[in-house]
């Protein structure tokens, strides 16, 4: 055999998988780099969901391509999937889905664990920071980009000494594409 046929043939094919704890200390460097390079939490937190909401903005795309998931008709429906397929995926985890209002416009994700805390411990002096607002991030890009905009934000983290974690998320505008001027 050619040495690229050999190559293709060792290779799973699946998609790729990085290692949970090489993850989970890359995304510790990236962390501790923010706290150097920003002077206080807020800052860090603002700079986290940043980068997570670039994120979302691709990945989505990737998810939609890979998760053989039908299109979803309510933002309910969005949510069961970012539950139990997309987290699964991504982070290997699946969060409760629970505390949903009564219009089905907010809910509630609640992490039994979260790979990104694995081996972090948050220091006194950074008890505002929002370690994973990340995930915070990627929900708000990626669910944009599929025309529903929404806030997050962690409301209970484990590393913070509250008894749980749990992410809110709030739907706060369908989007509707709308057809460039001059298109009838």
């Amino acid at each position: 055999l050619h040495r690229s046929q050999r190559l293709t043939m060792a290779r799973p094919r699946e998609s790729k998988k990085i290692s949970g704890e090489l993850f989970t200390l890359t995304y510790g460097s990236l962390v501790a780099q923010l706290v150097k390079d920003y002077e206080n939490d807020e800052d860090i937190n603002k700079q986290l969901d940043k980068m997570g909401y670039n994120i979302g903005l691709r990945l989505i795309d990737d998810f939609l391509a890979h998760s053989g998931s039908a299109k979803c008709a309510t933002f309910a429906e969005t949510m069961d999937v970012v539950a139990k397929v997309a987290f699964k995926n991504y982070l290997g985890i699946t969060p409760v889905l629970t505390n949903w209002n009564n219009d089905k416009t907010e809910c509630s994700l609640i992490f039994d664990e979260n790979p990104l805390t694995i081996f972090v411990e948050l220091p006194p002096e950074h008890s505002t920071l929002s370690y994973s607002n990340i995930i915070v991030g990627v929900l708000r890009g990626s669910l944009e980009m599929i025309q529903m905009r929404v806030e997050a934000q962690f409301v209970k983290d484990q590393l913070r000494g509250d008894d749980g974690t749990e992410l809110r998320v709030k739907l706060v505008e369908l989007m509707h594409d709308e057809a460039p001027q001059g298109d009838d």
